[in-house]
């Protein structure tokens, strides 16, 4: 078992760094305290500090000696696009109201299927696209990365 106790600020691999991947989806990367399994069957623990949230390609060091790429795994989501700048606003207003975590993208907005709110952006004219792909949601003012 590998236990990772610290998010490194910089990393560069190097030939003999001895790196194992662990891919986790949006929620997964919240939890700072949590046993996991990799496909390949090593088991990883966090202990990292409380409020810890990773991102895509974040490095995890361990007490073992071994390092932790974090990748963000495929996972269920909505794609919100917008004829206009004003109508994509409204809606990530509309999700912010429902303190709704939300990916922020140039041209789109993401966020987890729900279908309630998936209704309500439909209603207010966007567009939703269900899909599968990496979930990277805002941390939050009053999160520091």
């Amino acid at each position: 078992m590998l236990i990772a106790t610290t998010r490194l600020a910089a990393f560069t691999p190097s030939p003999t760094t001895s790196l194992v991947t662990l891919a986790l989806t949006a929620e997964e990367r919240s939890r700072s305290r949590h046993r996991f399994t990799t496909p390949e069957g090593q088991i990883i623990f966090l202990r990292l500090p409380r409020g810890t949230v990773l991102k895509h390609q974040d490095y995890l060091a361990t007490e073992e000696d071994t390092i932790i790429q974090v990748l963000a795994k495929p996972e269920p989501v909505l794609t919100v696009t917008a004829r206009d700048s004003l109508l994509l606003l409204r809606g990530a207003y509309h999700l912010g109201n429902r303190h709704v975590p939300v990916e922020i993208g140039p041209d789109y907005l993401r966020l987890a299927p729900d279908p309630v709110l998936q209704d309500l952006l439909i209603h207010l004219g966007l567009t939703v696209q269900p899909a599968v792909m990496s979930f990277q949601p805002e941390a939050g003012a009053y999160h520091h990365h």
